[in-house]
């Protein structure tokens, strides 16, 4: 299994490799939502299309649409996640769009069969309880 990585790779200044759980659980759905303690803004949509984990803000920077509930579709060699709310499309790899609208992603990496993705807060598959910060 490979990592995605590409673009922008997410603005990592003061971000550090964050556990996200194992691969055999996290490929089992083509997208989950991993939760930020810092805001919504933060939080971050892991995608596994075709062996690889992606990740990218979890907003659509259109109008903030839950990009995990869009289709993931592949076009001309370039897998893409369109935004359930206005159909705008992202760039798993880079997070680029057909307009000038685009989306932060952030490197991932496996390590002994676990996933990892490069955060500036700790992640999670649960909402973090509201007085969490870190």
């Amino acid at each position: 299994m490979a990592s995605g990585s590409g673009g922008d790779e997410g603005n990592t200044t003061g971000a550090s490799w964050r556990l996200v759980g194992p691969a055999s659980e996290l490929s089992k759905k083509p997208c989950r939502l991993m939760y930020s303690p810092l805001d919504r803004a933060s939080d971050v949509c892991l995608f596994y299309v075709k062996g690889q984990f992606f990740a990218m803000d979890a907003r659509c920077s259109h109008s903030g649409g839950p990009l995990c509930e869009g289709d993931i579709e592949e076009a001309d060699g370039v897998l893409q996640v369109f935004c359930p709310w206005h159909d705008y499309g992202y760039d798993l790899k880079t997070g680029k769009s057909g307009t000038s609208l685009e989306q932060q992603v952030y490197e991932v990496k496996l390590v002994d069969g676990d996933v990892y993705v490069k955060h500036a807060s700790h992640l999670s598959l649960r909402p973090f309880p509201a007085n969490q910060k870190t």
